[in-house]
């Protein structure tokens, strides 16, 4: 899973993906504002089929808790 995110991210916020670990802080480290975060859970969404309310983002601060909040919602890699 974490291959095919580092793709989506990298894509998203136009960054190198082999700098992208699980503990990546989407806006410390990545710089990613508040749009920036939308277009990545739109391609989130459209890349695993799972919906993620928006009260859910501000538990998502790294690569990482994006991607346990992926495997509790029952998505695979």
């Amino acid at each position: 899973m974490l291959e095919k995110m580092k793709e989506i991210i990298a894509e998203q916020l136009s960054t190198d993906a082999d700098s992208i670990t699980e503990a990546t802080s989407f806006k410390d480290d990545l710089g990613a504002d508040s749009l920036d975060l939308f277009e990545l859970v739109m391609a989130l969404e459209d890349e695993y089929s799972v919906e993620i309310p928006a009260e859910d983002l501000q538990n998502l601060a790294t690569v990482g808790d994006v991607m346990k909040y992926l495997k509790d919602k029952g998505v695979e890699e």
